[in-house]
């Protein structure tokens, strides 16, 4: 099954925010550090680490994209106290959205945007083992409002073994945008969790690249099935990253690439990034001559 992996867009503060996080959760280490050199936006830090031993990845790409509450984290947090501590550590020197509190849905409860964007929801969890710690969490604003249950049905058909676990609608009158009708989802694909949920506000964001799920792959038929069901914008095609109809960020990538740019010689990572870089669907055998190039000094 091909893992599907959070990935973070920063300016240039993709290490300091990995390094920070790493501090607050358990089961939490940087696992690889490389620099892309020569991209458009100049040289590109990237990491690879574990928060909770999930995997996620970082990359400080330059101003171009910000992370903004489009997806947030949502922590399960097995008492108030976890919900707390969390909270105080991920809200100094960033914005509370919902500020630290009981609500209808959960005794302990708070969503916060840090210091480097990143929005986080942490929520007491009443769960007695819990597996999934962190969540990815799509929130369908604007043009979006509205699709999250049709994008329930479209992810779930897509990924093999795909499941909807929970919907749960909109009250008569709870959401301030008629077009809002599911206020909470759960769903699982290629044995990741997610959460999902239509804006009821009016709000002035969206998807973006700066937070992107990335599908490693083995094999370029992988690629191609997941680059044919998924890209729906042409103009936003470029070195395997996508968008899907709903805006949402995919990076479709296969498994040699991450190796050769976190484990490679500088001139195979060299060679592969010439190779990528002009690519819009990545191409595995041109990457493995990228790598054999290099290898044999050509």
């Amino acid at each position: 099954m091909e893992k599907i992996i959070p990935n973070l867009w920063y300016d240039k503060e993709a290490k300091e925010a990995v390094q920070f996080y790493v501090s607050i959760f358990d089961n939490a280490r940087i696992l690889d550090v490389t620099v892309i050199e020569d991209t458009p936006s100049g040289n590109a830090e990237m990491l690879s680490f574990q928060l909770e031993g999930q995997l996620f990845s970082a990359l400080s790409g330059g101003p171009i994209f910000r992370l903004n509450p489009s997806i947030s984290l949502m922590v399960a947090c097995s008492s108030a106290d976890e919900v707390d501590k969390k909270y105080t550590a991920l809200s100094e020197g960033g914005t509370d959205l919902m500020p630290l509190g009981e609500y209808p849905f959960s005794k302990r409860y708070a969503w916060t945007q840090d210091r480097y964007g990143l929005s986080w929801q942490l929520i007491l969890s009443d769960e007695v083992n819990i597996g999934q710690k962190i969540t990815p969490s799509l929130l369908f604003s604007n043009e979006a409002c509205g699709k999250t249950e049709e994008a329930l049905s479209f992810y779930v058909n897509i990924f093999k073994g795909g499941t909807v676990n929970l919907v749960s609608h909109y009250a008569q009158g709870e959401a301030s945008l008629p077009e809002a009708n599911i206020n909470y989802a759960s769903f699982t694909i290629n044995g990741m969790n997610f959460s999902a949920m239509d804006n009821g506000y009016p709000s002035d964001f969206n998807f973006n690249e700066a937070f992107s799920l990335m599908i490693i792959c083995d094999r370029q038929e992988q690629i191609d099935y997941y680059w044919n069901a998924l890209s729906a914008v042409p103009e936003a095609e470029q070195c395997g990253w996508l968008k899907d109809k709903f805006g949402v960020s995919w990076q479709v990538t296969p498994q040699i690439l991450d190796d050769i740019m976190y484990h490679g010689t500088r001139e195979e990572a060299r060679r592969v990034t010439e190779a990528f870089l002009p690519m819009k669907k990545i191409d595995i055998k041109t990457i493995e001559a990228a790598v054999l190039a290099a290898q044999r000094g050509i």
